[in-house]
């Protein structure tokens, strides 16, 4: 039994084609008629009207191949309804799909264009594929020619922003979230920076149209934004992105209503452009730079995520951009002196928190692949159990399915246990101490203690109401 996940993906332009729902009943089907499981957390659908010529403009795309290369997963093939919805660009499925085949044996099946196994099978799906990277190519014109003229005509050429909802081609505002454009805008002038106002939407518990939280660059994006005062902004030649500066964007009157009058509007750029001048000095100062062996080890006790260096200490990276709402700030050398501190108890009194793994550079190879196959088989096992649970299988089919996957289970778990050494805490504790030593000395260069430090230590989580430090350790 195979475990498959699916791509879905529907283009705007093609309007004979099946809808995200009659593609996604067809793969199930065919899933069922070829005995693959197919989990819902393996059914990747995008956003209606992306385009498919180039992978990283698809998100779910990504997110798709990041999951299928990933040491966890285990899917065997993906299912789509045509080439087409893997990709239109010739280069680019080739690409993806050696990278599958080679890396993790995954094969992309289409189900409605069976292919023929060997080598004339091969060039008939390179025929198909060049025919629809040609039929993209002609249509990119196309449509590049419409968004130019309705661009010119002040229409939208891209998705409603926050704030506004689309009606027959036209930006009207949202009586839902336009009040929260205003409040943003408002709130700035007021003296809220991007990341106060972040964490403000946070509390109030409203989430982006993609359900994340909010941070300082989606507040900025807002306020940057023209759209909001009467104009369309397109860039005819590449995105955009955060750069407002661009000398390819292009800016003209747009057919809809302003949510911020011009007045508001101009004290808003005023206020950006003096900010930027009045703190240069820390605009884009992210640096590679080693600047302590703890750095990218560090965890926040309030959400989990890693601390990053920032003058001249640590801090939540998730409450720099807005995600977290405690600061978890604290100086580089009363970090690493606590830190130093609780290794060095843990060590000598031998009571440590270890995580029974092996450091992925030390693990021999058919240890790991064990782990992965022992992963694959425990995930298989839920599946299937959703399988039944979804009416998918019969109780007779489950049950079969269980046994035999319990089998595999026992087996794989018995060859692991033979084969994980036991971790002689003694022996242990006296070589990272003598590690720990070496770090703490001003002698050794910093890129060595970084790699002494992560060759023991997993994670550090710091607590900054307590001002204590929990040290996770490997072996």
């Amino acid at each position: 039994m195979q475990t498959a996940a699916a791509y879905i993906r529907v283009s705007t332009d093609d309007q004979l084609e099946y809808s995200p729902e009659s593609q996604l009943e067809l793969i199930q089907q065919y899933a069922k008629e070829h005995d693959m499981i197919l989990p819902a957390e393996y059914i990747f659908r995008e956003a209606e009207g992306i385009s498919g010529r180039k992978a990283e403009k698809r998100p779910e795309f990504q997110r798709m191949i990041a999951t299928a290369r990933s040491d966890k997963s285990d899917i065997n093939v993906i299912l789509v309804w045509k080439f087409s919805r893997f990709a239109r660009n010739q280069e680019e499925s080739i690409v993806y799909k050696s990278l599958l085949k080679r890396e993790k044996g995954i094969s992309v099946v289409s189900i409605s264009e069976p292919i023929a196994d060997g080598e004339f099978g091969s060039l008939i799906e390179r025929i198909i594929e060049w025919m629809d990277g040609y039929y993209s190519v002609r249509l990119a014109g196309e449509v590049k020619r419409g968004m130019t003229k309705a661009f010119e005509t002040g229409h939208p050429v891209s998705i409603a922003p926050i704030g506004y909802l689309m009606k027959e081609s036209k930006l009207v505002p949202d009586p839902d979230s336009a009040p929260l454009v205003q409040m943003i805008f408002h709130d700035y002038l007021d003296g809220l920076g991007a990341k106060k106002i972040a964490m403000k939407i946070n509390t109030m518990g409203i989430r982006t149209r993609r359900g994340n939280l909010w941070e300082n660059r989606t507040v900025d994006y807002i306020l940057r934004n023209p759209v909001y005062h009467g104009k369309i902004r397109w860039n005819p030649d590449h995105i955009t992105r955060r750069d407002y500066d661009d000398p390819s964007v292009r800016i003209v009157d747009g057919q809809h209503e302003p949510i911020i009058d011009a007045k508001t509007w101009a004290a808003v750029q005023e206020k950006i452009a003096k900010n930027r001048v009045l703190h240069s000095k820390y605009i884009h100062q992210i640096t590679p730079t080693l600047h302590s062996p703890l750095q990218g080890l560090c965890k926040c006790s309030n959400c989990g995520a890693t601390m990053s260096f920032t003058r001249g200490g640590f801090q939540c990276s998730a409450f720099a951009h807005g995600r977290c709402t405690v600061s978890h700030y604290i100086a580089l050398d009363k970090l690493e002196s606590l830190a130093y501190y609780f290794i060095e108890r843990d060590l000598t009194s031998g009571d440590v928190a270890l995580i029974h793994r092996t450091h992925p550079e030390q693990e021999k190879g058919s240890v790991a692949i064990v782990r992965q196959q022992l992963d694959r088989e425990r995930q298989k096992l839920s599946r299937v159990k959703e399988a039944y649970a979804s009416g998918v299988d019969t109780l007779e089919e489950y049950q079969q399915n269980k046994m035999r996957i319990n089998k595999q289970i026992a087996k794989l778990e018995s060859q692991l246990k033979q084969s994980t050494p036991k971790v002689d805490i003694k022996a242990y504790c006296k070589e990272n101490l003598a590690k720990l030593a070496r770090i703490k000395s001003p002698d050794v260069p910093m890129d060595e203690k970084s790699k002494l430090m992560r060759s023991f230590v997993d994670h550090i989580v710091f607590n900054r109401k307590t001002c204590g430090i929990a040290v996770f350790y490997y072996a």
